[in-house]
């Protein structure tokens, strides 16, 4: 993400190699270390203990002795591991190395994508949201990592839930963490059996006052994918869910993980987690401590000071993993990603989709990576987190609309010289991921729908058909918002005459406003990812503002380019 020798890609050759060394690595599987690792933490699990009905109100307290320890153990391997996940899914090079050995990771229904609590599904096209869960299984193998056991907790239980929003543009990355003792309504729900990965054809009727992690519990991954889709309004179309086991391995595997702190890290139940101030590197079993700490010294707001340093965390991760120390060294990558693969579920997770999607990303700058905490008002009587649904929806109609978040950086604009700069090169987008609303400013009747027929025949999605408000125009406009320029391009070059308009007022919507000019013709758009022709501006529109999303100001944040070193 920063500059450098690092973000090199690799040659042909280079590439071969790798393939080579895995595939070597496979032959020779039952000799290496790290399928040694994936092997003995592997063992059979046990069958669950049937889960009771009510879930999300017991909780891991401090003071509990053992069972309590097990429980912080269980959320900071959860949250750790999840890290690394969402390290793949944000870089691209690794999926490289997975689609060479065609492996398959396991998979799990989840997805709701015909959900009525989606907001503007076709404004989201060509967005990808993916919903990470981490798991806390306390059968089998994880309860040799210190998650304890079935009779610690009944169930498995989700102790972080992330939730990655990466628009079409692929401009920037938007990863939003959920409190796992968030007060939410639970749908009805069927169960779900976590050591088997598996739903057990048993529905729960809906039930108030439920905590999040309590809906995973009890419904899996469909019923947590149900709840996050109500809150945020995401079309939620991956999903990602992670035990714990083998997270040291991957941490250690990047040669650890670099972390900041201005004072020591010392927990009153975990013990000195850091001894010295300043940055150090840490590895894995310290990484675990770190990232699962809620009872730290000067600390005064438990979990989300731990969601914060997740947080830290993931940025730092991300950083190490985008190196080329880690992506291009087989031996390393291998450990990496045979750790994770052995641990995850997944549903709509293809490894060659991923590499295309990961190449895509390869440019987004550490700045334009921004992390968000959902906010909340106190605690109810039964100790769950009260969302803050109005501020909530704001954060998310923000994401969905492109606009600008806090602590969010971009790339700097070249200084203005004397000489004009030319114009920038526009590059045709696909029809099928832009939303058109075309209007009528002509004064004939008709024509708006007779043109949104036509202009569906390539592909473009049709928002509405309405007649312009601002009455009849003399030429044809395509109206856009900042950062929708290719799409807006990419319709004006199927209408004859049409100008380009900015404007503020449509998300990520592109209008056409039919005007007096408009002969009737639209032609099929250029091949996507070709160069546009010029288009012709209209000047800018600085009265279609409508009433903008006002962000709480007391927003948590995170931004991967951020040193909090400092």
């Amino acid at each position: 993400m920063s500059g450098g020798e690092d973000e090199t890609e690799p040659s042909d050759a280079e590439r071969a190699l790798l393939v080579e060394a895995w595939r070597g690595d496979e032959k020779a599987s039952a000799g290496t270390q790290f399928d040694d690792r994936v092997q003995q933490s592997g063992a059979d699990r046990g069958e669950a203990t049937a889960a009771p009905k009510r879930f999300g109100v017991q909780r891991f307290r401090r003071g509990e002795g053992r069972r309590g320890r097990r429980g912080l153990r269980v959320a900071g391997r959860t949250i750790a591991a999840l890290a690394a996940v969402a390290t793949l899914l944000l870089t691209g090079a690794g999926w490289n190395y997975l689609r060479a050995t065609d492996k398959g990771f396991t998979k799990v229904q989840a997805l709701d994508v015909g959900s009525h609590d989606i907001v503007d599904p076709v404004g989201q096209l060509g967005d990808e949201n993916f919903l990470i869960a981490g798991t806390d299984s306390r059968a089998g193998v994880d309860s040799t990592l210190g998650a304890g056991d079935p009779t610690d907790v009944e169930g498995a239980r989700s102790d972080t839930v992330m939730l990655v929003n990466i628009p079409a543009s692929r401009k920037r990355v938007v990863v939003v963490s959920f409190p796992r003792d968030l007060d939410v309504t639970r749908p009805v729900c069927e169960g779900w059996n976590n050591d088997q990965a598996q739903y057990t054809g048993t529905d729960y009727p809906s039930a108030m006052g439920d905590k999040l992690n309590g809906a995973y519990a009890l419904g899996g991954p469909k019923c947590l994918i149900k709840v996050i889709q109500k809150l945020s309004g995401l079309k939620i179309n991956h999903f990602v869910g992670l035990d714990f086991a083998g997270f040291e391995s991957m941490v250690d595997t990047v040669g650890g993980v670099q972390v900041c702190t201005a004072t020591p890290l010392v927990d009153t139940e975990l013990g000195t987690i850091l001894a010295n101030p300043g940055r150090q590197t840490i590895n894995g079993v310290t990484a675990l401590d770190y990232v699962r700490a809620r009872h730290v010294i000067g600390e005064e707001r438990s979990d989300y000071d731990r969601i914060h340093r997740q947080q830290l965390f993931l940025s730092s991760l991300l950083r190490s993993a985008l190196s080329n120390r880690v992506l291009f060294d087989p031996v390393k990558l291998n450990g990496f990603i045979a750790a994770f693969t052995s641990h995850a579920f997944m549903d709509n997770v293809d490894t060659k989709d991923l590499l295309m999607l990961g190449r895509s990303l390869q440019k987004v700058a550490a700045g334009a990576i921004t992390f968000l905490t959902v906010p909340t008002a106190g605690t109810t009587s039964y100790g769950n987190e009260i969302p803050r649904e109005s501020d909530i929806k704001a954060i998310f109609h923000a994401i969905i609309d492109d606009d600008p978040l806090p602590g969010e950086h971009h790339t700097t604009e070249p200084a203005p010289t004397s000489t004009a700069p030319a114009p920038p090169q526009l590059t045709a987008a696909d029809p099928t991921t832009i939303s058109v609303q075309v209007s009528n400013a002509s004064g004939i009747s008709g024509t708006a729908s007779a043109t949104a027929t036509k202009l569906a025949a390539p592909g473009f999605q049709i928002y509405s058909v309405d007649t312009y408000p601002q009455g009849t125009l003399s030429s044809t406009l395509v109206r856009y918002s900042s950062g929708h320029r290719d799409e807006a391009a990419t319709v004006a070059s199927a209408i004859p005459g049409a100008k380009l308009q900015v404007t503020s007022d449509l998300g990520s919507i592109v209008q056409v406003a039919l005007g007096k000019n408009f002969t009737g013709v639209v032609h099929t758009p250029p091949t996507f990812g070709t160069p546009l022709p010029p288009i012709a501006s209209a000047p800018a529109d600085s009265t279609g503002a409508a009433n903008p999303v006002t962000l709480p100001d007391d927003l948590e944040h995170v931004n991967a380019a951020d040193d909090n070193c400092r």
